[in-house]
């Protein structure tokens, strides 16, 4: 067996990286992996430098895994500043570090592509990454957002695991946006059905777009409501720019779904996702002017509708938001894994871990009480 590291994704051929892909989850796809470098949202400027590790056999590819070295912890959704900080405190250095997961990207799925069992695999893998970490001088290695079992192989492997929470919609094989709403307590139906009907009184329209649907202009009009919400939030620019999402429009538009909202002719609001065979994940929203209760029909509600039409399992709708309770989504448990090279420091997060892991189970389990079914049970 042979381990390359990889400076770009451009370096491995699309089908050969995809093969691993075997649920065909929409991050890990070489088309979306590319997308951010050649549109220079992942580079070394960007202080996302890619790095990804490959495992071959006989020049024949066993495994990958994204991995990018960082010289700062912005756009990873699971906030380690804190460490830095600390680090910093002791005069001691926390960056670079190595990092798997997907830029900007804090949705659970698979990081360790791979044609073998896992557990096979997954040592080999992390020997690798470890020894490379040393070797660069990082502070750290990190795997965020990844599927609970790869999570609980790495805590067993001796890499600190991290529980986090977010809120997702599960498919009980609804047949309806109605039918879905059936399962709601009286009070908490008629306040969704209020603000659905308030979205149309406002005379606002919305299309629900896939692939080939969303035009040139569409794409154009997303890019800058992108912006403009984080320059609402933040006061600065997103992390993505306009070639990122002329390059996704293009290579994998078979996984995209964008929510348009028109209003007195004009397009005023809009919202991207994306899908595989099981889940629709939302991305990013945005709106050009303000009505009521549009974020939660464009965003929430035509996802749910069109994750019931497709069949689909899950609507994991990305990270943060308590008001999506109300709406449905339940509250789980995310995981990330980190490896830590300072003994001492090590010491100390892994004891901070286990405290903030009783907290977030706390958490959890508080908000399933603000859930909005009839049965407690629903959790």
């Amino acid at each position: 067996m042979e381990i390359r590291f990889l400076p770009s994704i451009n370096d491995i051929n699309a089908v050969e990286w995809d093969s691993l892909n075997t649920d065909a989850y929409p991050f890990t796809r070489h088309a979306f992996l590319s997308a951010l470098e050649d549109s220079q949202s992942c580079c070394r400027e960007s202080g996302w430098q890619p790095y990804h590790i490959t495992l071959y056999e006989q020049d024949k590819l066993l495994a990958a895994m994204p991995l990018y070295l960082k010289n700062h912890s912005y756009g990873e959704y699971v906030f380690d500043w804190s460490w830095a900080d600390a680090y910093h405190r002791h005069g001691k250095e926390y960056y670079p570090k190595l990092i798997s997961c997907i830029p900007f990207t804090p949705a659970t799925g698979p990081r360790l592509l791979c044609k073998r069992d896992t557990e096979e695999i997954l040592p080999v893998m992390l020997k690798a990454i470890i020894d490379e970490a040393e070797r660069l001088n990082c502070s750290s290695w990190h795997c965020l957002f990844s599927d609970k079992i790869s999570s609980d192989q790495l805590a067993e492997l001796g890499i600190s695991q991290r529980l986090s929470s977010q809120f997702h919609w599960f498919n009980e094989n609804f047949s309806s946006f109605d039918d879905f709403l059936s399962t709601f307590n009286a009070r908490k139906r008629k306040s969704l059905k209020r603000e659905r009907r308030k979205v149309q009184e406002q005379g606002i329209t919305l299309k629900t777009l896939t692939g080939d649907q969303i035009s040139a202009d569409q794409w154009d009009f997303f890019y800058q409501l992108y912006h403009l919400t984080y320059l609402k939030r933040s006061g600065r620019k997103g992390y993505l720019n306009a070639e990122f999402f002329s390059c996704l429009s293009q290579r994998l538009p078979d996984q995209v779904m964008m929510v348009i909202a028109e209003f007195e002719g004009r397009m005023v609001a809009g919202a991207l996702n994306f899908f595989d065979d099981t889940t629709l994940y939302g991305r990013y929203w945005g709106c050009s002017e303000n009505f009521d209760f549009l974020h939660f029909e464009a965003c929430y509600y035509q996802g749910l509708e069109f994750a019931i039409q497709r069949g689909l399992q899950r609507f994991d709708p990305g990270a943060q938001g308590e008001h999506k309770i109300q709406r449905g989504f339940k509250p789980v448990e995310t995981w990330s894994n980190h490896w830590i090279a300072d003994e001492q420091f090590r010491e100390a997060i892994d004891r901070f871990l286990l405290e903030e892991a009783q907290g977030v189970r706390g958490y959890i389990a508080d908000a399933h009480n603000y859930l909005p079914f009839k049965n407690t049970d629903s959790k």
